[in-house]
């Protein structure tokens, strides 16, 4: 079967067992709508640097909880099926599609219920919506690859923090600088840099997925 069907088939995989699971998805979507409204009880108002910086707080825990469980939910009997009939390639890259997804549609609905609730005005919103769209990729493809690794060890939760951390704090931080141009409504000539590296980033944890991800799989 070529990478393609392979991927065609763990993709629609992976959203039929979300579908008829949904309580994972359910579980997340509630997350961030409780944290929302609890942080809007709390405030009321906020300043705009406020603003941006509480809203990646939110999706960085959110997008923990929603990619966290990738590897972790396969049993060692589906492992073990999927090793025998798909390519590690195509595993770790549905993966990476699925969480990709879902990230966005998690993002779209967490950035127009905080801005339902928080009212902030945006002095560019298709450059901060950009960076939403970045960051959600960006979220996606880190975290996939960590719960790759994190999976094959007993305690997977305290492994996967402390691999994630060095990675996705300067992540946060370009995201916030990135996010913080559009609000200011600055050219969007000054923030191509921060749109550079966001996709080199992305394209390099891609490669190095792919690379190491059949090793961490064979064994």
């Amino acid at each position: 079967m070529s990478l393609t069907k392979q991927l065609k088939a763990l993709l629609l995989k992976e959203i039929v067992l979300e579908w008829r699971s949904r309580y994972a998805l359910n579980g997340i979507l509630l997350y961030v709508v409780s944290t929302i409204f609890v942080c809007y009880l709390s405030f009321r108002v906020v300043a705009p640097l406020t603003w941006n910086a509480l809203f990646w707080i939110i999706m960085l825990f959110a997008s923990v909880n929603a990619v966290a469980k990738s590897f972790v939910q396969e049993s060692r009997g589906r492992q073990l099926y999927l090793y025998s009939i798909a390519s590690p390639k195509a595993i770790i890259l549905s993966k990476i599609i699925y969480n990709t997804l879902l990230m966005l549609l998690l993002s779209a609905l967490a950035i127009f219920f905080y801005s339902l609730v928080f009212k902030n005005p945006l002095g560019d919103p298709l450059l901060y919506f950009c960076s939403v769209l970045l960051g959600s990729i960006s979220f996606a493809v880190v975290f996939t690859l960590i719960a790759g690794i994190a999976a094959k060890a007993n305690n997977s939760g305290t492994l996967m923090a402390i691999l994630s951390f060095p990675v996705i704090i300067p992540l946060l931080m370009l995201l916030i600088k990135l996010s913080k141009n559009a609000m200011d409504g600055l050219d969007r000539t000054v923030s191509y840099d921060e749109i550079g590296v966001l996709s080199l980033i992305n394209v390099m944890v891609i490669t190095v997925s792919l690379l190491l991800f059949p090793y961490l799989w064979r064994d």
